[in-house]
């Protein structure tokens, strides 16, 4: 699953050069990231055992197998051995909330998913500043080398950081990923797709003649969970920026235009059949139900290059309708911090050093066991052994873009030669969000962002399905998102932001 929700801009023509030296160099056996920028010998360290948490899109048959390879590794660097603990993506957020509410004990978390500021504000997580500078140097200078420390630096909470962005490609697309069989098989010219309401005609042919594969299926919590940004800018806490204004003016995202054609459009879907009725409650994504073979579509970002996908087993066209800003959200969507239950944050700085230096360990993570889950085709160029593909593979999460730094990551075969310098390119081009690194410090409404937080657990996720009827429900949520104190919440961000945009000029 592509799913590199994440962007800004600022390779130079010389990071080019860097990027493509970095990807083909930076192995384990290089003598500077072998020494992990500690100067130190695992020897001279006590033995620990971390534990590492991460959304998942499906369970992986030989995750013992490669956690138990991934230890061997860590064992000899960092006298560390891992704990992986995949967590399904629809469970995510809850189990996060769980684990770190207890102590119990987790040392590298996926953070971010819309919540990364409050998080940080219910103290969930370290400050990395002083200990990247201590014992986290290789992940700094793997930003200076690839996508630059600009990114790094865009995700900071009041001027700190608390976790780290994945190394990726920023220049993402909003599409709409199809199953090539059936579009051939109708012969769609998926060319004329320019808007959302093209596919209605597409939705109605594939609802009369597939009787068992739905047309469309959600990303993440919803249809929208991709799509809302199509028309504009989100902040959080059902704060948004509208596409019709070029200031800063912060707005009630559900009062506006762009948000009631996204609603109106899913809910007329839902009427005709083109999402699953229990879209709304179901733990199954539009990735795991393209890899059974039981829907036609699902929105994602996607590398603007990508013209097709097979990451499900299922040959895809990607359809492109517009490019994504970089954004602050994008970038702190998906971060990888350390939790305030860890039992040893140098340790666990070391072993996040390691996912973003050492491509053993990055490669390890991303594909699995060397012979077993895949075979060289080249020095940097990956394939499926004999006999398994994406759909019965033992180990193959197809997250890519999570573990760390990606551009270390081998090449599948038939992915591009110079995919890594495309993306350099295209990240250069990149359009920039009209507030990228701007950051809300929640602290002065924490008690109304909670409110709020609730009243959208209560609708949101039935809106953005089709679920229920945005005529009749919608003012319903904004009477109470009102009564929660959504207006403080905008008035404390617009504050915030006028300031941030001042310091700016």
């Amino acid at each position: 699953m592509r799913k590199n929700t994440f962007k800004t801009i600022l390779f130079s023509a010389l990071a080019l050069t860097v990027l493509t030296t970095a990807c083909s160099s930076n192995s384990s056996k290089d003598p500077e990231a072998t020494a992990n920028g500690s100067g130190k010998s695992s020897a001279n360290l006590k033995p620990v055992n971390l534990v590492m948490a991460y959304p998942t899109v499906t369970e992986q048959k030989d995750l013992e197998l490669v956690q138990n390879a991934l230890s061997k590794i860590t064992k000899e660097k960092i006298n560390a051995t891992v704990k992986l603990v995949p967590i399904g993506f629809g469970a995510y957020s809850q189990q996060k909330t769980l684990m770190l509410s207890s102590s119990e004990q987790v040392d590298l978390m996926i953070s971010g998913l819309g919540t990364h500021n409050q998080d940080v504000a219910k103290g969930l997580y370290v400050e990395l500043d002083s200990i990247l500078e201590k014992t986290g140097k290789g992940i700094k200078d793997a930003f200076d080398k690839t996508i630059g420390s600009d990114y790094l630096n865009a995700v900071k909470v009041n001027n700190k950081i608390y976790g780290i962005p994945i190394i990726k490609n920023v220049a993402q697309d909003y599409t709409i990923a199809m199953r090539k069989d059936l579009v051939e098989k109708y012969k769609i010219d998926t060319s004329k797709i320019k808007t959302l309401d093209d596919l209605d005609p597409i939705f109605k042919v594939i609802k009369e003649n597939e009787p068992n594969v739905t047309p469309i299926a959600k990303s993440g919590s919803s249809i929208l969970t991709v799509l809302n940004g199509i028309n504009g800018e989100l902040l959080g806490d059902g704060a948004g920026l509208s596409t019709k204004d070029a200031g800063l003016k912060v707005v009630n995202w559900f009062e506006t235009e762009e948000n009631a054609y996204l609603l109106n459009t899913v809910r007329r879907w839902y009427q005709a059949g083109y999402i699953d009725k229990d879209s709304a409650t179901s733990t199954e994504t539009g990735f795991n139900l393209m890899k059974a073979g039981k829907v036609f579509s699902y929105p994602n970002l996607v590398d603007p290059w990508f013209t097709s996908d097979s990451s499900t087993g299922k040959e895809t066209v990607l359809v492109h309708l517009k490019a994504a800003p970089v954004a602050t959200s994008s970038l702190n969507s998906f971060m990888w911090s350390i939790t305030k239950n860890t039992v040893d944050e140098e340790r666990a700085m070391k072993l996040l050093e390691l996912m973003y230096t050492d491509k053993d360990v990055v490669n390890l993570l991303d594909y699995g066991i060397e012979g077993k889950h895949y075979v060289k085709v080249s020095d940097n160029i990956i394939d499926f052994p004999e006999g398994v593909d994406a759909s019965n593979s033992t180990y193959f999460p197809a997250q890519v873009w999570m573990f760390g730094n990606s551009f270390l990551s081998y090449l599948r075969k038939g992915d591009a030669p110079d995919m890594w310098k495309n993306a350099a390119e295209i990240s250069n081009k990149a359009v920039k969000s009209r507030i990228l690194g701007f950051s809300f410090d929640v602290e002065p409404v924490r008690t109304e962002v909670a409110a709020v937080s609730n009243v959208l657990s209560q609708f949101q996720v039935a809106l953005e399905t089709g679920m229920i009827d945005p005529a009749s429900k919608l003012p319903e949520m904004n009477k109470q998102l009102k009564a929660a104190g959504i207006e403080k919440i905008n008035a404390e961000k617009q504050k915030q932001l006028d300031a941030w945009a001042a310091n700016k000029k």
